[in-house]
């Protein structure tokens, strides 16, 4: 009898949807690719209808709802405010909960359950799990039987680091540290100070941070941390802003006094010292993260590991973890954030349902898609010029070697932060001044960030040093010094390169276009970044792929099999 589970990350940023029956992962999505409203707070409405119509079932069908937060381990302590004055009658619900909270001792803090009953007697189970222990469940999406995991972000109900142990179907935690002695508000507080979005635009501090040097800011910042005997780390807080949730902002006056400067507020005209702190955040960023990485294989003996949360993002410090510790294989997810952690809810609640725990995941194609006929549709009604291609790979392919930059749009969206062939901009990575132009006229963005080389997978060795698999662009790794003479637009300032791992399981058609250009060139590697402007998410709709084709200095869109082209 087929289960379906409904996962929500429905509180922070990025909220989105995902539905599992069986194993199986039908469909997710992030509300902003949707509504597009990037990094957007509200309710995944038309992400949850989405993923019930992919599933083709209606609301009353599911057979439960899991949810990425435990509010009850918030209620421990009795709010008065919001438990005695009751302006919404619903609220009745939190102020129950929370009276009778002062006098229970201990509570299950991995999840709880509530029931939802409806007219026909269905009954639906609402699971609020544990956000770490939603992040750690990711673990179910690897291929690993048993794995040591690591959970860091800025943090989730209380906590903001855990260390756990996966094997088969039980997840077991082994350590947490709580906030506000946090990994990620560390980085976001410098993401701040150098201008940019604390919580949003973290992977511009990353880029940023390969065009600084070290400097007296490594040793500054290197002194704000203290580590103990267990492993743990300590921020002084003093010089951080993050946990006084009354005042605005990351960065406060004591650290700009420290740091002899104050913070850039606008992210643009970034100066030596800006770029020095950038690189300085990262270093002290990876020594941590390194090292509670090494304390974890002390603790639970393991050659796996997983790693979730949004600190799993930092591809630079991801590239480094197999060099530098003893483990031999590295799992992070494609949505290791919050974005993400819905689905690791409800592959929580589908292990307790499942013995055979596994999901059988491939790849993160899980969003909208559009046939050949619902495209020509749009087309037609928008009166636009365009060209049917029966091999769109080889006509694509002719249009990136003749120097066009252009836009690929097929298949399913994908879920997550990284454009991965099916929502991408790709160009010729041989072509030295084809970043700089991507950069100014179709992304709009700052000149120092980097685009990603996707290569063909049995080519990896070829091109990068320590080479390992990199399915969703997770790990930056050095790019051989006799290759990157042929990859002026895809090495960044310090000869590294995100790479994207590409083999034809994942995604066959990407693999086509790519196998087509090497054919031609010789290189296996298309420069990619994802479909979208500065500002905006992810484009998931045809309708979105031509607003961005038009308002930007996109050359050539090529959606299903039509091509469009600009004079």
């Amino acid at each position: 009898m087929k289960k379906y589970i409904l996962g929500l990350n429905a509180i922070g940023f990025n909220t989105s949807a995902s539905i599992i029956c069986n194993n199986e992962l039908i469909a997710a999505v992030e509300e902003e690719r949707l509504i597009r409203e990037k990094r957007t707070r509200k309710f995944p409405n038309k992400a949850i209808k989405f993923c019930l119509e992919k599933a083709n079932i209606k609301f009353e069908e599911i057979d439960a709802i899991a949810i990425s937060w435990n509010p009850l381990i918030n209620l421990e302590k009795f709010d008065n405010n919001n438990s005695e004055n009751l302006t919404y009658i619903p609220s009745i619900l939190h102020s129950t909960l929370n009276h009778l909270m002062k006098d229970i001792k201990k509570i299950n803090k991995d999840f709880f359950i509530q029931e939802l009953e409806l007219e026909n007697g269905k009954i639906i189970k609402i699971y609020f799990v544990n956000h770490h222990l939603s992040h750690a469940c990711n673990y179910f999406l690897s291929s690993f039987n048993e794995s040591s995991i690591l959970t860091v972000d800025a943090f989730g109900e209380e906590q903001c680091l855990g260390f756990y142990s996966g094997k088969k179907n039980k997840i077991k935690k082994i350590f947490e540290q709580k906030f506000p002695h946090s990994l990620g508000s560390f980085y976001s507080t410098f993401t701040e100070f150098c201008g940019f979005k604390p919580q949003s635009e973290e992977w511009k501090l990353m880029g940023a941070s390969s065009y600084g040097k070290s400097s007296i800011y490594e040793n500054k910042i290197e002194k704000l941390i203290e580590f103990n005997s267990k492993g743990e780390f300590f921020l002084k807080l003093k010089y951080f802003n993050h946990y006084m949730f009354h005042r605005p902002g990351y960065v406060n006056k004591n650290l700009e006094n420290y740091l002899g400067i104050n913070k850039n507020k606008l992210g643009k005209n970034l100066t030596k010292d800006y770029y020095n702190i950038a690189y300085a955040a990262q270093k002290i960023f990876e020594k941590i993260y390194l090292s509670l990485i090494i304390s974890l294989s002390k603790k639970n003996k393991s050659s796996n590991l997983v790693i979730a949360g949004g600190c799993a993002l930092n591809c630079v410090a991801n590239g480094k973890i197999l060099k530098k510790t003893n483990f031999k294989k590295l799992f992070v997810p494609p949505v290791p954030d919050d974005s993400g952690a819905g689905t690791g809810a409800a592959l929580f609640v589908n292990s307790l349902f499942n013995k055979s725990y596994k999901i059988n995941f491939k790849n993160n194609y899980l969003g909208p898609s559009y046939s050949n006929n619902q495209i020509l549709e749009v087309l037609k009604k928008f009166k636009l010029k365009f060209e049917y291609k029966e091999d769109i790979c080889n006509d694509a392919t002719n249009s990136i070697i003749s120097g066009k930059i252009i836009a690929w749009f097929q298949g399913r969206l994908e879920f997550g932060d990284r454009a991965l062939g099916n929502r991408s901009i790709l160009a010729d990575p041989r072509n030295p001044l084809i970043k700089d132009k991507i950069n100014k006229f179709v992304k709009y963005r700052e000149k120092f960030r980097p685009f990603a080389p996707a290569i063909l997978e049995e080519k990896t060795k070829e091109y990068f040093e320590n080479v390992q698999t990199s399915y969703f662009m997770e790990n930056t790794l050095m790019i051989k010094k006799d290759k990157i003479k042929y990859l002026p637009s895809v090495t960044h300032v310090d000869g590294s390169g995100r790479l994207q791992t590409v083999n034809k399981n994942s995604n066959a058609l990407f693999y086509k276009l790519i196998g087509s250009f090497y054919n031609k060139t010789d290189i296996p590697i298309l420069l990619n970044t994802s479909f979208n402007v500065q500002g905006e998410p992810m484009v998931c709709s045809v309708q979105d792929a031509l607003k961005n084709f038009y308002l930007s200095g996109l050359d050539v869109l090529y959606i299903g099999n039509y091509k469009l082209k600009k004079n």
